[in-house]
């Protein structure tokens, strides 16, 4: 049996240590490469909230399903997986990388001089080493 420690993604950066994923393999080997979360909330333990949507290792995105393009405030990426995310439709406009850890609220992700990545994202592509 492996310890739980080692199933939960470390937190990216200095983030509070809520918001965490634990990437459990379903019963066919697959996991998430990321999870993305409609909701946020000014208290940390509070945060990755709302509908989520299950991100799939090599998920190309350009579209974002209905009810999640420029909703998605707080996000998780798995160990080993890097999520690509754009600002506009069919991966256009500003782009970032997020790596494994949680990002409990985007709004505190600058995306240039004056915005930030909350309700922002609208594609993605997530890999997985």
């Amino acid at each position: 049996i492996m310890p739980l420690q080692s199933l939960i993604t470390p937190l990216q950066d200095l983030s509070p240590p809520f918001c965490l994923m634990t990437l459990f393999p379903a019963a066919d080997g697959s996991r998430a490469c990321a999870l993305l979360y409609t909701d946020d909330s000014v208290y940390y333990d509070q945060c990755c909230g709302g509908k989520s949507l299950v991100v799939a290792p090599d998920s190309d995105v350009p579209y974002m399903p209905l009810g999640y393009s420029g909703r998605i405030s707080s996000l998780v990426v798995g160990t080993g997986c890097q999520l690509n995310v754009w600002s506009r439709s069919g991966k256009k406009g500003k782009t970032k990388t997020f790596k494994a850890g949680a990002v409990p609220r985007l709004q505190e992700v600058k995306k240039g001089l004056l915005g930030n990545w909350d309700n922002a994202i609208r594609s993605y592509y997530c890999t997985c080493s």
